[in-house]
């Protein structure tokens, strides 16, 4: 018996530290900015089901230049034909911000299903959780959150926001 919850601990320890995924650092070759974004060799990491994610940091050096933050969102399988050239994508907080990033439709008027996010408070949204995401196209289409989603999300943005 004690094998057996000794077994089910270690899983669930495994389970826990592969849902985090790695940070991988580059830097380019001049030295003035360096990347850190999640590891997505792999696969990428699940925000709900059908939307997978990447958030990427750069740091720029000096003074006058401010880290930038990105959100990249991949829907699996979304193709939208829409008659504007343009549509929204939305990511609900809980404190009630939103944060939106407009996608121009490809000249074939298909959206490729991938969008990124621009994160102007990184702290803010580690401090918020991702409610939904909502894609505004010839319908809305809406992505739930769950709750260990949500976890493992604040974990890698809080390994970006931390990486050296």
């Amino acid at each position: 018996m004690k094998k057996v919850i000794a077994m089910f601990v270690f899983l669930m320890i495994g389970l826990q530290v592969h849902a985090q995924a790695r940070v991988l650092k580059e830097v380019n070759e001049a030295g003035d900015v360096a990347t850190f974004e999640l590891d997505c060799t792999v696969k990428f990491q699940t925000l709900a089901k059908g939307l997978r994610y990447n958030i990427t940091r750069h740091e720029f050096k000096g003074p006058e230049m401010k880290n930038s933050y990105r959100l990249l969102l991949v829907m699996d399988g979304f193709y939208s034909k829409t008659l504007n050239d343009s549509m929204t994508i939305s990511a609900v907080l809980s404190d009630g911000n939103i944060i939106e990033a407009r996608k121009i439709i490809e000249d074939d008027g298909f959206f490729d299903g991938a969008c990124t996010l621009k994160i102007k408070d990184p702290k803010a949204l580690l401090a918020a959780n991702i409610v939904k995401v909502i894609v505004h196209a010839d319908k809305d289409v809406v992505y739930t959150l769950s709750e260990q989603n949500k976890a493992i999300f604040k974990k890698n943005l809080n390994a970006i926001l931390t990486a050296k």
